[in-house]
């Protein structure tokens, strides 16, 4: 668990906790509590009573959603330090994803009343949150244009160069499994495979069964930004 002080350091470099002084900072951590999950752990479910707002301090966590026939998509991967389920905590409403640990990670939480009344008590705190909200709304419109658009094979290219950090660096196969992958641009995993499978034949990666090396970045950008183009399968 993080002494007070780095609990302090780490809720500072929150956007809408940046700025505000550490006596204030002080006021707001007592406002909420610690808490610590295990991997595979449920922090809250979809559709329940608003959880209030978390502040990832440590580990990883999945927001998902469940879609009719049981397909899971993740919506987001939270990593330190940010904050998730902040919707719920300023309508008050249902929570919008099921948020489940990919690690054994630590959490800042605070309810949803006790989190209003912040707001009113520290006004700049609101003008924080609409500059995250605003980024958050933006990647919103940015994955439905993915899965309108793009296709399977175009969706998987944009994921493994942002993975890869436009090829920079080997996709660690351990953290970042093909069924995860899978999930985070709303296909199956067998839809996935044979993506995989159409880029290692076409040179643009080396596959193993712990890391995936892009190649051919200049490709794969051109294959994400197309919708209708796709490599034989």
């Amino acid at each position: 668990m993080p002494d007070f002080s780095e609990l302090i350091a780490q809720l500072q470099r929150v956007e809408h906790f940046k700025n505000l002084p550490e006596a204030d900072i002080r006021a707001i951590v007592t406002a909420g509590r610690v808490r610590q999950f295990t991997a595979g752990e449920t922090i809250f479910m979809e559709g329940a009573p608003c959880a209030g707002m978390f502040v990832l301090l440590r580990g990883r966590v999945h927001l998902r959603k469940l879609g009719p026939s049981g397909q899971e998509s993740i919506m987001a991967v939270i990593e330190p330090v940010i904050m998730f389920n902040e919707v719920a905590v300023l309508d008050g409403g249902p929570n919008l994803a099921t948020a489940v640990t990919a690690q054994d990670s630590l959490a800042w939480q605070i309810g949803c009343e006790s989190f209003q009344a912040l707001l009113g008590r520290y006004p700049q705190m609101g003008l924080g949150l609409l500059r995250v909200l605003a980024r958050r709304n933006r990647f919103l419109v940015s994955q439905y244009e993915d899965l309108s658009f793009r296709s399977v094979q175009a969706r998987a290219a944009k994921l493994l160069l942002e993975l890869s950090l436009g090829g920079q660096q080997p996709i660690d196969r351990r953290k970042h499994p093909s069924h995860e992958m899978a999930a985070r641009i709303a296909t199956v995993p067998e839809a996935f495979s044979r993506a995989l499978n159409a880029f290692k034949r076409s040179g643009c990666l080396t596959c193993t069964r712990t890391t995936i090396i892009v190649h051919c970045v200049d490709d794969l950008a051109v294959l994400a930004e197309h919708r209708a183009v796709v490599l034989k399968e």
